[in-house]
């Protein structure tokens, strides 16, 4: 898809994900659990921190009876930056070091109330973890990778950020900011050795669904489309790898995600007012449950 990101990993690009020092928030299912048994296969040895220990104590042992690696489980709040700073110390207590890959990947669902009706508590609680939890990573992980002068940095974010599909404002904002930071990051960090990329997925069959806050209606459709449409946990980690070790800043790994993108890009108006017409034709329930097709499942 970026074939100059291509030309210039063959030319002499650093496998990143290969024998990483990583730390892998939200670890303990989805897709943090598979970048932590994929990163394991390629020889590296992974802190998986989530807010479910139990969860995040599961991962390692698969990791150690799948891969025979080294692995760590910490308890982490990502909404709390007391947290993040102690996993950061962990870590580097852990590896001898500072870590040489995070991946930004805790976050929450949240869908299927238009804007006015989701209320200030869930608005707190979805920016709380999906922004403000990537915030912190990259806020106090940031300087380690910069100090280091190499590594590299994968926000989890969604093509929610870009799509903008209707009932799902909050999870929209928070993916959007996502890719934000991370765009910005890589600028900042460019020449430094340290890349920036950040994962855009649609479906993903996860339990994000399970662990949001969204309506019923939204639920039971998106818990369809993502057993029979969604790509796995682990074909999105493995491309993801791959891509960031080729310097790739924006990873869409299913096609309907890039013909979002491209529409959005292209035809921006006829866009918003075909999502527009959708929203009013369809009943308020489907359609906020529609929108949840371009949730970001990596919890």
């Amino acid at each position: 898809m970026w074939p100059i990101d291509d030309l210039m990993f063959a030319l002499g690009g650093k496998r990143r994900s290969h024998r990483a020092k990583a730390v892998v928030t939200g670890a303990g299912s989805g897709i943090g659990r598979a970048f932590a048994l994929e990163l394991a296969a390629r020889g590296g040895e992974v802190v998986c921190a989530d807010i479910d220990k139990e969860r995040a104590d599961e991962t390692v042992r698969l990791i150690e009876r799948t891969h025979g690696r080294t692995a760590h489980a910490v308890f982490c709040d990502v909404s709390r930056r007391a947290d993040v700073e102690s996993l950061a110390l962990h870590a580097e207590l852990l590896f001898g070091g500072a870590p040489t890959l995070v991946i930004n990947n805790a976050g929450v669902g949240i869908g299927g109330k238009p804007v006015g009706d989701i209320g200030f508590g869930d608005w707190e609680w979805a920016l709380g973890i999906n922004l403000w939890g990537v915030v912190h990573g990259c806020e106090i992980f940031a300087p380690q990778l910069r100090a280091a002068g190499h590594g590299g940095i994968i926000n989890v974010a969604s093509a929610a950020g870009f799509a903008a599909a209707p009932g799902m404002a909050a999870y929209n904002v928070s993916k959007a900011a996502v890719v934000s930071l991370s765009e910005t990051m890589a600028a900042e960090l460019a020449g430094n050795g340290v890349a920036v990329t950040a994962l855009c997925p649609t479906f993903v069959r996860t339990n994000v669904v399970a662990d949001g806050r969204i309506t019923s209606g939204s639920s039971r459709l998106a818990d369809g489309l993502m057993r029979w449409t969604g790509f796995s946990p682990e074909a999105v980690a493995r491309t993801t790898l791959d891509a960031h070790d080729r310097g790739v800043l924006y990873v869409l790994p299913q096609l309907d995600a890039r013909v979002v993108w491209h529409l959005k890009r292209h035809f921006p108006a006829l866009y918003t007012q075909a999502l527009g017409v959708l929203n009013r034709v369809l009943p308020q329930q489907d359609s906020a449950a529609a929108g949840t097709n371009l949730q970001k499942t990596g919890v």
